[in-house]
């Protein structure tokens, strides 16, 4: 998609209104968004016609975002500090603030160790905000207990793509579902929680009517209700199903036996592994008659292009590393990856979550997709960094994090931006971790996040329209968000908070490290990350905030133009630059319904 013509960012309507170009900070599509503002208020959100992604479209959450921007006491206006003896809490200053935070992390790095630390973060946070909360962790501190919420949603399709392909990149862009024959959508309600993607899809089809849509999903969703066939699978029984799809295109000749054999590896036992699963054996496991298995896989390998897009129906579940990879495997045996309109396509979530992988804010990832367990990695990063090392030691993912809280293992945590006492599982065990944290520090713009309550600290933060930096959507593209109007009261931008902390945590236990935190702006923090990715499969070393303004919106890999789809080339980002096939079997949920518990639970809806 050419690049939108450079306008003027700012523009005075009047000598009072303001029209400011910004992202919608609700979801991973990444629409461009227009923000008509007067003084410190916001007055209305406009598509932003010349964002690439959404192309002026705009969904009815990202049209009510002026409804949801306050300045009253529905935000945290100011620091407070909790009595612990008392339990009540007294409001401070920030300057305050700073100082009780870094002395309470000093101190338990000091007295406890680097591992007594964690910081826990979320996929609405910028990458500025990722990349410095990332740098205080691993230099700073020295550990590797950092992790994003982003886990609990987009980890299996994360591996699914490492395993398969090699790396964590959607191979495909929003503008192949207008160049697609057949387009499959596995457990998602595009209509529902991507609509602007759906607007797209229906605008395809009306322009294409030789479309064909695939929905599996065991719901009868608004989405479901468009498709040309719905396979309303069994929940869980997702692997089977697409074992089954390519067991008729194996026994029906319809893979692409040269592409195979050129480009990929591992076939031979995911070929004998399929066997069983016949259209007539996976009817009993998944529940889809075994014609339309039949129907579904020919339509798939038939097409002259395939798309299939995917969320959280796949990916929360026990098995979702296993069903992503299922799906893609079909994409590989038929050859429907790397050209326009094909491509399988995990549509994230969290407006920045893509981001926040890619700046390696989390315990199995560092900065460009590089693993804290691989030494040559660490000690590339630590030399951009500036820093003589990083930390080896694996470090706490989401749910281990709240386990070693609880277990005294982790003593203090750090946690920005989310809401873990309403959003993780097993409610009762994370909120009794929070309890019994020496110290919980808690970042947060909004006064009624249900976490706030077990907070020893709360810093109030800035939110979407007061911020400025850049987010990554879900076709690799990255965007500038721009603040319309100032936060309230004491809120700072959340990068600007932890420079506070790590600049007095840094006199405290390692003073020379001081100076890696004298960040002027965001551009600043965005030139340090942009060069952490160089020579890595998603290069966009030469992209700036300059460049950002000049050319508007661009999809990584970057170097003198962006990169529509991946794998163009048929060299995959594997050591040897071919797909792997992956011998993965089905395994059953293990909960069954009964007679005495008839109801099965879906991630709806997403």
């Amino acid at each position: 998609m050419n690049a939108p013509v450079p306008i003027q960012l700012v523009q005075n309507m009047t000598d009072e209104i303001r029209v400011t170009r910004s992202i919608c900070c609700y979801c991973g599509t990444g629409c461009g968004v227009r923000i008509h503002s007067k003084g410190e208020h916001v007055l209305s959100v406009e598509g932003d016609m010349d964002h690439p992604s959404s192309a002026g479209l705009l969904c009815s959450k990202g049209m009510a975002l002026p409804g949801t921007i306050r300045r009253d006491t529905t935000r945290v206006l100011h620091a407070r500090l909790r009595d612990r003896q008392t339990g009540n809490y007294r409001e401070i200053n920030m300057s305050e603030a700073f100082d009780v935070a870094a002395k309470v992390i000093s101190s338990t790095v000091r007295e406890a160790g680097p591992q007594a630390m964690g910081f826990y973060l979320s996929g609405q946070l910028l990458t500025e905000d990722y990349a410095i909360f990332n740098k205080m962790a691993r230099v700073l501190v020295g550990t590797n207990n950092i992790d994003t919420n982003s886990r609990l949603c987009m980890s299996s399709a994360v591996t699914g793509y490492k395993m398969t392909l090699g790396a964590d990149a959607p191979p495909a862009s929003y503008e192949d579902i207008a160049l697609a024959d057949t387009v499959l959508i596995a457990g998602s309600n595009m209509a529902y929680a991507h609509p602007v993607l759906f607007r797209r899809l229906m605008q395809a089809r009306q322009a294409r009517p030789h479309m064909k849509i695939i929905v599996i999903d065991p719901r009868n969703t608004d989405t479901a209700q468009a498709a040309d066939l719905h396979l309303a699978v069994t929940p869980g029984a997702d692997v089977a199903l697409f074992h089954a799809m390519l067991n008729v295109m194996v026994w029906e000749n319809l893979i692409d036996d040269d592409y195979i054999a050129r480009y990929t590896e591992g076939f031979p036992a995911l070929k004998d592994r399929i066997r069983d699963f016949t259209p007539a054996a996976a009817e009993q496991v998944c529940g889809v008659t075994a014609a339309d298995i039949v129907t579904a896989a020919r339509w798939f390998a038939q097409s002259a292009a395939t798309l299939s897009m995917y969320t959280m129906g796949l990916n929360q579940s026990s098995s979702g590393t296993a069903k992503n990879m299922s799906l893609i495997h079909l994409h590989l045996a038929t050859g429907h990856i790397g050209r326009p309109g094909t491509g399988p396509f995990s549509l994230t979530g969290q407006p920045n979550a893509m981001g926040g992988r890619e700046a390696g804010a989390m315990a199995t990832l560092l900065p460009g997709h590089r693993d804290p367990m691989n030494a040559t990695h660490r000690q590339e990063v630590a030399t951009l960094w500036g820093t003589d090392s990083l930390p080896a030691a694996p470090g706490y993912p989401a749910i281990a994090m709240f386990d070693a809280l609880l277990e005294k293992r982790l003593r203090v945590l750090w946690i920005a931006a989310t809401n873990p006492a309403q959003s993780m599982p097993d409610q009762a065990r994370v909120r009794k971790a929070m309890q019994n944290a020496d110290f919980v520090i808690v970042q947060e713009a909004y006064a009624d996040s249900e976490t706030l309550a077990y907070a020893d600290l709360i810093m109030p933060a800035a939110t979407w329209p007061e911020k400025e930096g850049t987010v990554t959507n879900s076709e690799r593209r990255i965007s500038r968000v721009r603040a319309a109007i100032s936060a309230p009261g004491d809120a700072l931008a959340d990068w600007k908070i932890v420079q506070q902390v790590a600049k007095r945590v840094a006199r405290q236990i390692a003073p020379a490290k001081e100076a890696l935190f004298n960040y002027a702006d965001e551009a600043q923090i965005f030139a340090e990350h942009a060069a952490l990715t160089a020579g890595r499969d998603l290069d966009y070393s030469a992209v700036s905030f300059a460049l950002l303004e000049q050319l508007g919106p661009v999809q990584w890999p970057f170097v003198k133009t962006g990169t529509v789809r991946l794998y163009a080339d048929n060299v995959f980002a594997t050591a040897n630059g071919r797909a792997r096939f992956a011998d993965v079997g089905y395994v059953a949920p293990v909960e069954n319904i009964s007679a005495h518990y008839p109801l099965r639970l879906t991630t709806a809806p997403a």
